[in-house]
């Protein structure tokens, strides 16, 4: 006896909520909030020659790999936010590293240009990364209220 096999990209509930991710990823809001995370990655990767901190090798690079982490995945979310939404905790962590990341890199690197640059640019991807993460899950709970009514 042969069981039928189905796919699951051809599941009626994944396919629902493909359409509504896809729905909210093209609200302004949205968009601009992606716009947003990969101008910052692109400031963080830039930040130590923009701000004259290039001379703090530790920290210069630090800046430099996770700039272009943040702005891939903020490429990622704005190419296919549906696929990627799930990357927006990522978003939140290097938010929260960039805060933090004066005082843990290798060398005396805690500076007020760093600290204040870091502090800045990190809480702003934090904030970017709850905004991003809040519009994924009301996105998902949507799905939860539409079967119901």
């Amino acid at each position: 006896m042969a069981t039928p096999t189905s796919r699951i990209e051809e599941h009626p509930d994944l396919i629902g909520m493909r359409a509504r991710y896809a729905e909210a990823s093209a609200s302004p809001t949205t968009q601009g909030m992606e716009a947003l995370t990969v101008l910052a990655g692109i400031f963080l990767l830039a930040s130590p020659w923009i701000v004259g901190f290039s001379q703090f090798n530790s920290l210069t690079v630090n800046n430099f790999v996770t700039g272009i982490a943040l702005a891939v995945i903020g490429l990622a979310l704005a190419v296919a936010f549906e696929r990627a939404y799930g990357l927006s905790m990522a978003v939140c962590a290097i938010g929260a590293w960039t805060v933090i990341s004066p005082w843990l890199v290798a060398g005396n690197v805690d500076t007020a240009r760093t600290i204040l640059t870091n502090v800045i640019t990190g809480g702003i991807v934090f904030l970017l990364g709850l905004a991003l993460v809040a519009i994924g899950r009301r996105s998902g709970k949507g799905s939860r209220a539409h079967k119901r009514g």
